[in-house]
């Protein structure tokens, strides 16, 4: 109680030396300068105290379902389609032609007329070798009957008998001559553009008269690089490989052939080995010399794990994708992906397990441990990749 006394004391005798020397209106006007700046500054701190930031609302993004499935293991590759058979048909007699049995890009079978040439020279001289070969043959009836008497040389036997082979051999070459006259297709096909048109001569010499192909099946000629080789080679001892061969801008799906040949060495200064389907081609939808799209299906991988492409990203450490937890939180994955497949997933070999959620749209800022709202995308469409392996 006297130490309270004590400071009022000294307070006041304070004010009253400050009163003397500076006059008591001076000294309280600095204090009310003072105390209105203290209260200024407390209202400041008051109002410019910030409110606390509320936590960021959670990240929208799209995820997928991480699924399993049989996919190929293929190689894709450029070819061409090649008939299997081509021919050139060639008069093998001269003469002019007087008939065309055909129509331009017809379809033919074989045996078809196609020209007929004027046959006329070829029957006379058929005409001519039968009656020399008829000669030739009563010769020889009575060489026969007069060397059964012993009545004649056995050289004139001998030359009756010549004479009538030769005659005989006369007679078949005018009848090949005059078959030549009519002009048939050697085998099933198409027709190409004729060369030639009625009242044209023509002869062994003269360009095709036109080319007939056949277009059922067809090849599928493509090369393998040379580093893909060996992976090729382990799978040939097993079924036939399958080959898809699906043309450019075209809605039809793959055609489904069989590789068939493969060549026995590398092509020098190319590095490619050249391979061959045979592929069915019912419908013409293939044609010689089109540039085609090959895949060559090595095996099928089964139960294989595919995420959507857009869910893998490519950072320092290598591709990544991000995983959502249960409690929508992100997981940064490491994974090794596989081949990419025609529905727009890639086969993912470490990293993921079936049925985990992985972020598809959206990854941009994303960060480990963050909270996401997760949005559910559609599954791209079960087609190319899955029905090459199934089919």
């Amino acid at each position: 109680m006297s130490t309270l006394t004590d400071v009022n004391t000294a307070m006041r005798e304070r004010v009253t030396h400050l009163e003397r020397r500076y006059g008591r209106k001076r000294v309280y006007l600095v204090s009310g300068i003072v105390g209105l700046l203290v209260v200024l500054l407390a209202i400041r701190a008051i109002t410019s105290r910030q409110k606390a930031a509320p936590p960021p609302a959670p990240r929208s993004v799209a995820v997928a379902k991480v699924i399993t499935k049989d996919v190929p293991l293929y190689l894709d590759e450029i070819g061409t389609c090649t008939a299997v058979e081509t021919v050139q048909v060639q008069a093998q007699v001269s003469g002019q032609i007087i008939s065309r049995d055909f129509e331009d890009g017809a379809d033919v079978k074989k045996g078809d007329v196609l020209f007929r040439i004027d046959s006329r020279p070829f029957e006379a001289a058929l005409a001519s070798a039968q009656a020399d070969a008829a000669l030739a043959h009563a010769t020889l009836a009575r060489q026969t009957e007069l060397r059964s008497k012993a009545v004649v040389a056995g050289q004139d036997y001998d030359v009756a008998m010549a004479s009538a082979m030769k005659g005989d051999a006369a007679v078949k070459s005018a009848q090949v001559n005059l078959d030549y006259c009519t002009i048939r297709s050697p085998i099933e096909g198409r027709t190409g553009i004729r060369n030639v048109d009625v009242g044209n001569l023509v002869g062994p010499s003269s360009p095709p008269l036109v080319t007939v192909q056949r277009l059922d099946p067809i090849y599928t000629d493509f090369t393998i690089a040379e580093p893909d080789i060996p992976r090729v080679r382990q799978h040939l001892n097993g079924p036939p490989l399958q080959v898809l061969t699906q043309t450019e801008n075209d809605y039809l799906p793959p055609r489904r052939g069989e590789l068939t040949f493969i060549d026995n060495a590398v092509q020098p200064g190319l590095g490619t080995v050249r391979a061959r389907a045979t592929t069915d081609n019912h419908d013409r939808g293939l044609w010689p010399a089109q540039f085609v799209r090959v895949r060559l299906i090595l095996e099928t991988l089964k139960n294989a794990t595919l995420v959507p492409s857009g869910a893998v990203q490519i950072g320092q450490n290598g591709p990544y994708v991000f995983v959502v937890k249960p409690d929508s939180t992100l997981d940064l994955r490491q994974v090794k992906p596989g081949q990419k497949q025609d529905s727009d997933m890639t086969v993912i070999t470490q990293g993921v397990k079936s049925g985990e959620s992985v972020v598809t749209r959206g990854q941009l800022q994303l960060s480990p441990g963050m909270k996401v709202a997760a949005q559910e995308e559609k599954q791209p469409h079960d087609g190319g990749a899955n029905g090459a392996a199934d089919q």
